[in-house]
């Protein structure tokens, strides 16, 4: 497809009558399945628009800024920037277009960030990999941006790779648009051909090309500008928030009408329909990395409020002679819960600086502010909060980052989160691609059949095999360990929900017991050099452990009481160096999202800023027992 050389406008979502079009300005979001480039192609646009000196030193991905963004390479909070794209109009005249910019994360478990900053958009710039094809994420994030009617742009990324098939993929990528019932005139998208990594972009295959200007020519030429009446009251929803030492918390949105100065006097229209006065203090707009201050922002801009501490995402901030809100997008159901609970192990308090059952709980009311897609709900006992999310990922990376705040909990076992659809117990099934080398197809295939997935299809390519099941959600807890060693690492792993469906009956995930210490003590490599022909151990020799405490994989599936913190016996007829030499293999250490996986419903994860600990339920061996049986 090759872009029409008059401008043309997509019809958006309908509002006010006498509509104005403010054609300095467009605003985009970039949507795609995780790691198909759209950070990677953020950068390039900063780039080549001026934002950085010549001999400006920038780190790669620069717009995840978060700590835990850089660490794993992927975005897990939306986030704006914009640049400002000089061309010649079609009088021949230079001007300047502002092109607001909301980068967006491609995981599923984060789609709540996709769906509420979708809201401030008029258009989306659809990544997808050249090789991979569109993804469940793809089709996730394009849905969402078809049901707000927004002009969809196809980028076709990573064009260099060697195992890239863009015509196929661009086919691939059409037929999903029909799957998802998109319009005419959503169908007719411009597609551009790219490579994020060389802040390269053509129109056809065959083009040569040094830069982005495609690209940039396709978003002013097909995405609409911002519609809005810069005379009518000022109204804003508000999608994002932010806070800052000095001002506070910040609105952040895209002005649907009217225009705001400082010190306006506005009003704050809430979720529960209670309205409070406010009054505006600092107005922001974005550019670059930057937040820009000015004295008025109209119609169609995105900009930063401050002034109004008690905000939150999803709330109307309106004139006060006319506070009327604007709908909210309506965010899908959390999928999977686990438990928060008060540490209350034998080293409790020793690691944490925030330890209380007030300190949690506040802690996560704050989370619930800016975090959509969460629920928490108080439970019988009150050191127990239960704690809802979108996945493993979402609510690991919640855990993840209290620990590093200093907070000291307990976690228990991810469960998926039932639904009575019309009398019937219904769970939450997934969607799952799998890439892997056709010699470990066998094998994935007869894991999922286990888990109760259900195939759909099988594709092979050039000694790979792509599968493609329907599962449910509890079927892949525990499942992404199992997979990376039944294909050495070579597999590849994609899932996003796909509905509710009948419960699929009893099925097992975990296929070994736990290793649980039997005392107080350290660990002693003697004691662990006897044991490990049986058993993997998660700790190493002068590890301090307590009753109760879990201290490895069992080769069986049943769980074992065992005693690492048992020394040799020195007697005048034993010398220590008589023995053989202790040799243990290394212990496997296991990250927060493997922790999640592996333990079982009746054991917790010990978090501390500073430790990672399993541990059962009841420490003590005698009570475990009688609760067993009591359930029995």
């Amino acid at each position: 497809m090759t872009l029409p050389g008059a401008f043309f406008c997509a019809p958006t979502l309908k509002k006010e009558m006498h509509m104005l079009k403010r054609n300095d300005i467009r605003n985009i979001a970039i949507i795609a399945h995780v790691d198909h480039g759209k950070t990677t192609l953020v950068d390039h646009m900063l780039k080549q628009t001026g934002t950085f000196r010549e001999n400006q030193d920038v780190e790669k991905r620069v717009m995840d800024s978060n700590e835990l963004e850089k660490e794993r390479g992927i975005t897990i909070l939306a986030k704006n920037t914009a640049v400002l794209y000089r061309h010649t109009g079609e009088n021949g005249k230079e001007e300047t277009v502002k092109i607001n910019i909301v980068d967006t994360p491609g995981h599923s478990d984060f789609a709540g960030e996709v769906e509420r900053t979708l809201k401030m958009v008029d258009g989306v710039l659809l990544l997808v990999d050249a090789a991979e094809g569109p993804l469940p994420g793809t089709k996730f994030v394009l849905k969402k941006s078809l049901d707000l009617q927004l002009q969809p742009i196809v980028v076709i990324n990573k064009i260099d790779r060697k195992d890239a098939r863009p015509h196929q993929v661009l086919d691939e990528v059409f037929e999903l648009f029909l799957s998802l019932g998109a319009d005419n005139q959503q169908l007719d998208f411009p597609t551009v051909y790219c490579i994020a990594k060389q802040g390269i972009a053509t129109l056809e295959l065959d083009q040569e090309s040094t830069s982005l200007e495609p690209l940039f020519k396709a978003i002013i030429g097909r995405i609409p500008p911002p519609a809005g009446d810069a005379s009518l009251p000022f109204r804003m929803l508000v999608t994002t928030i932010d806070y800052n030492d000095y001002l506070g918390r910040l609105g952040i949105g895209t002005i649907d009408r009217g225009t705001i100065r400082l010190g306006s006097p506005m009003k704050v229209v809430h979720r529960s329909g209670t309205v409070d006065d406010a009054r505006v203090t600092k107005i922001y707009t974005f550019q670059g990395l930057k937040r820009m201050e000015v004295a008025e922002a109209s119609a169609g801009d995105i900009i930063a409020l401050a002034g109004m501490e008690d905000v939150d995402i999803g709330e109307t901030i309106a004139d006060a002679a006319d506070p009327a809100p604007i709908t909210f997008v309506t965010i899908e159901e959390p999928t999977l819960s686990m438990n928060f609970v008060v540490n209350n192990s034998p080293f409790a308090g020793l690691e944490g600086k925030f330890v209380t059952t007030r300190h949690l709980g506040d802690r996560l009311a704050r989370e619930l502010r800016s975090n959509v897609s969460l629920r928490v709900e108080l439970t019988e006992s009150p050191d127990v909060f239960k704690v809802s999310g979108r996945g493993e990922l979402h609510l690991g990376i919640l855990v993840e980052t209290m620990r590093r705040e200093g907070y000291e909990f307990q976690v228990s076992a991810p469960e998926v989160i039932y639904k009575t659809i019309d009398d019937v117990l219904c769970e939450p099934m997934e969607h799952v691609i799998i890439d892997v080398p056709e010699e470990f197809a066998g094998t994935v295939i007869q894991n999922l059949g286990r888990r109760k997935g259900i195939m759909k299809n099988l594709i092979p390519t050039q000694g790979q095999s792509r599968l493609e099941f329907v599962i449910p959600a509890r079927g892949l807890l525990g499942f992404r360990s199992e997979f990376m060693t039944e294909t050495r690492g070579t597999g590849i792993l994609h899932h996003n929900f796909h509905g509710y469906e009948p419960h699929k009956g009893p099925l097992s995930t975990r296929t070994k017991g736990a290793i649980i210490q039997l005392e107080d003590g350290s660990a002693t490599a003697y004691a662990m050099f006897k044991l490990q022909e049986r058993m993997t151990f998660f700790i190493d020799p002068g590890c301090k452990v307590y009753r109760g405490m879990i201290v490895g994989e069992n080769s069986r599936d049943e769980d074992l009481v065992v005693n690492v913190c048992k020394a040799k016996q020195l007697t005048n007829m034993r010398a220590s160096g008589a023995d053989e030499a202790v040799r243990l293999e290394p212990a496997r250490v296991q990250s927060l999202e493997q922790a999640m996986e592996w333990i079982a419903n009746d054991e917790y994860i010990e978090v501390t800023p500073k430790s990672l600990r399993l541990r059962k339920k009841y420490l003590d061996h005698n009570e475990r027992s009688r609760m067993e049986k009591a359930r029995v």
